[in-house]
């Protein structure tokens, strides 16, 4: 039997020994030594006894036994050869008794390379064994930006605390986001038990996955099991069975897909300008209700957060604009405890659109459109990738631009502040047009940026007074129970503000336009056009959903000056970031005729150099921050 095992190996192996050649590629095993660079003295790292995930063993650390197998381990010496007898020996052994001793490997980039027990892994890949026991020696090599380099050490500090290495990512972040998931605290080790449930709820889903396909797709099974947890949480995983999970992965496999993608999010600029078609015209009532109901949700109340309270400006504007079509319905004060049921809520009362307009609501957002498909749910958030949902936010970067330019025109001491809440998409780049701004009409201006969402509960505004700032950007608007006048763009005159500036979210445009596609039934034109993208509306000032107010104070100089700006951002003749850029470590862009493209303006991770501060990290940041820097955190993004 077993000769006739090693036959069925030798077929696979030949053939597959073949099918390299004919690509051009290595036909035999992959050699660790020709992989290192010659002369290389990387470090190296005993990790001791460890189950090797046969999946993950690719080479051999030298080139001695290489030829005697194809690239995926399988024989391809002859049958009458003394390598077929051990081989097959082998093979006997590991049906009467099981493979038990343990291999010699190396581990380079979370992948390894035998140095003792070629034959065996070979026997155990053919049986498809799951692991191996081996010894293990890791081989670090330098710290690179290269994104597999970087993705394979935040790989080493996952393992650290795991002691898994059997999930990979092809995304930035998915390690950190992964043990966040799971429940566990940022540098918090597993225990025994901890490893156990994760192994058992991994196996459940991979055999869920492979079985509807998911080997053919271009992702890695990491990104689809952490894309699962995300939207079904770790522990519901844990509690379904195989079948519940089966159910739940094919009705959201469009997410799976969507991770495919070389680009997965769609950024829609600005407002679509399409005619109606002539047989919405004629039969409008097939193509919406005769009258829509649209619910908001949101995180708190219109009196105690300015973010609130300029959605729900912009739901009032929604029913004045259509006073006949559409009647709206507020939820407020919802948490991530509750944000399921009171969509849900929504749904029985007839809704047929749901804005939920905060990031950490964008799990339920996406669970509740997949459950309720005739639905149309969008999430107030920026490059999310989640094909069930649309998400949308606003360019505020360039309304941050124009009072960066009348801070650097207003300040007399060439230092300006800015007080911002936490780093999130966009965050950065509305920091770093505030400081191009003030640098472009004041080359000496510097910006002194405070974070308001610190865990030290410091006084932001304290702290850039005592730097000796007057002229602050601090909240977009005021919150309406609050009689501070600390908001917008101020200077501060005997120790009180004097406005200068606000930036404006009309939200109200934005809910216009997007309910007029819904009422004209054009709405699915964006899907017709981004089959496998996620949609993504960021709209700025073309579009009148961001303005900026000057105060009457303002010299007439600046005001005419800031007024010609916002003309040219208005026409898309101007773009902030544009041009040569310098981030505090140097030169970021040197062409003077290229602009960031939008996604590197969202994700951007640097300061401009006329920035005086820092990003702080996550764990830095209130427990109030969390929930919206988890969903909307810098390194987020997809990441390709």
């Amino acid at each position: 039997m077993s000769f006739e095992d090693y036959a069925k190996a030798c077929k696979i192996g030949r053939k597959d020994y073949q099918m390299r050649l004919s690509r051009g590629q290595q036909p035999s095993l992959k050699i660790l030594e020709d992989i290192l660079p010659r002369d290389a003295h990387y470090p190296e790292v005993p990790l001791g006894m460890v189950q090797i995930p046969i999946s993950q063993i690719v080479g051999t650390k030298t080139g001695g036994r290489s030829i005697s197998f194809s690239g995926n381990f399988m024989p391809i010496l002859g049958e009458d050869s003394e390598f077929a007898h051990k081989w097959s020996h082998l093979s006997d052994s590991h049906l009467e008794e099981g493979i038990r001793d343990p291999i010699k490997a190396y581990e380079y980039m979370n992948e390894f390379y035998v140095e003792e027990g070629n034959k065996r892994v070979s026997v155990l890949k053919f049986f498809d064994a799951v692991s191996v026991p081996g010894f293990v020696t890791r081989i670090l090599p330098p710290k690179t930006k290269e994104k597999r380099n970087r993705i394979y050490y935040e790989f080493v500090d996952f393992y650290e605390l795991s002691q898994i290495n059997y999930v990979n990512f092809s995304r930035l972040g998915g390690y950190a986001r992964l043990q966040q998931e799971v429940g566990k605290g940022p540098k918090e080790p597993w225990t025994d038990d901890d490893r156990l449930d994760f192994s058992f709820a991994l196996n459940k889903f991979t055999a869920e996955y492979n079985a509807r396909g998911g080997g053919k797709l271009h992702i890695t099974v990491g990104d689809a099991f952490l894309n699962f947890i995300i939207l079904y949480g770790y522990q519901s995983l844990q509690e379904k069975t195989s079948s519940e999970i089966g159910e739940m992965m094919e009705k959201c496999w469009e997410e799976f897909r969507l991770m495919e993608a070389d680009k997965e999010v769609e950024l829609k600029m600005d407002p679509a300008q399409r005619k109606k078609p002539l047989l919405n015209r004629l039969l409008p009532m097939n193509f919406a209700p005769s009258r829509l109901k649209a619910a908001f949700i949101y995180e708190k109340t219109p009196s105690s957060s300015a973010w609130t309270y300029a959605h729900e400006l912009g739901r009032l504007y929604l029913e004045q604009t259509f006073p006949e079509e559409v009647s709206t319905v507020r939820y407020e004060n919802i948490t991530t405890q509750n944000i399921e049921e009171t969509i849900e809520a929504a749904v029985a009362q007839g809704c047929h659109i749901v804005f939920t307009t905060t990031p950490a609501f964008v799990p339920a957002s996406v669970k509740a459109a997949i459950a309720h498909p005739g639905v149309r749910i969008l999430n107030c958030s920026l490059n999310t990738s989640h094909r069930y949902i649309r998400t949308y936010y606003a360019r505020m970067h360039e309304a941050k631009f124009l009072m960066g330019a009348i801070a650097g025109a207003m300040t007399e001491n060439d230092r300006v502040g800015y007080i911002a809440d936490y780093p999130i998409l966009g965050c950065i780049a509305n920091i770093n047009a505030f400081a191009l701004g003030a640098k472009m009409i004041n080359p000496r201006a510097q910006v002194y940026l405070e974070w308001s969402k610190l865990k030290d509960n410091s006084d932001a505004l304290e702290k850039l007074l005592q730097q000796d700032v007057s002229v602050i950007l601090g909240k977009d608007m005021i919150i309406p129970e609050d009689a501070s006048r600390f908001f917008g763009l101020y200077r501060m005159e005997n120790d009180m503000p004097h406005s200068l500036a606000m930036p404006l979210w009309h939200w109200g445009k934005f809910y216009e336009r997007l309910i007029g596609t819904i009422l004209d039934g054009t709405w699915k034109y964006d899907e017709e056009e981004t089959p496998v993208k996620a949609i993504n509306y960021w709209w700025g000032m073309s579009s009148g959903v961001i303005d900026l107010i000057c105060s009457q104070n303002l010299p007439i100089g600046t005001k005419r000056l800031i007024d010609l700006l916002r003309h040219t951002i208005s026409r898309e003749e101007f773009n902030p970031f544009s041009g040569i850029l310098y981030s505090q470590e140097g030169m970021v862009q040197g062409d003077p005729a290229v602009s960031l493209s939008p996604e590197e303006i969202i994700t951007m991770d640097w300061l401009a150099e006329n920035v005086i501060g820092s990003i702080p990290s996550p764990v830095e940041l209130q427990d109030d921050a969390q929930p919206v820097v988890s969903q909307q955190g810098l390194g987020k993004e997809s990441n390709k």
